[in-house]
């Protein structure tokens, strides 16, 4: 949401370039969060997140005095290999999907694929599952009735 604008406006250059906007588009995306934060709202962050690159700057997103009392949560998603390929095939398919992104062939990296090291819950979610979003979601209500 945040990436492809900055496509728009800078263009789609090479793997270099797209990572460099990846790394401004995290940069706003913890930018806004915080800002939020600092008005007392909740923030769910959705992203491909790289241990030992994102603990830091999503830690300087909660206010400061506030890391005791807030609760972060991790979801990571999992899928077996080929699925995960094969989701990615179709993604760099999609015709809607902005050329800029650079995925038109799945990639072998696995980026996004630990929990970052970061206090709070950790919820693990089999993407194949049917009940995935109800398994996800009665995690989710046991976190937030124990933070209440």
């Amino acid at each position: 949401m945040i990436k492809e604008p900055l496509f728009e406006v800078l263009g789609t250059g090479d793997s270099g370039f797209s990572r460099q906007l990846s790394a401004a588009s995290f940069a706003v995306l913890f930018a806004v969060a915080r800002e939020l934060l600092m008005r007392d709202l909740s923030v769910i962050l959705e992203g491909n997140f790289r241990t030992g690159e994102h603990e830091g700057p999503l830690l300087e997103t909660l206010p400061p005095g506030s890391q005791p009392a807030a609760v972060i949560v991790q979801v990571l998603c999992r899928v077996e290999e080929a699925e995960r390929l094969e989701r990615l095939r179709r993604r760099g398919a999609d015709p809607g999907r902005h050329a800029g992104h650079r995925d038109l062939a799945p990639r072998a990296t696995r980026d996004g694929e630990a929990f970052l090291q970061l206090p709070g819950r950790r919820i693990e979610v089999d993407t194949r599952s049917p009940a995935r979003c109800e398994q996800l979601a009665a995690a989710l209500a046991d976190v937030n009735s124990r933070t209440v």
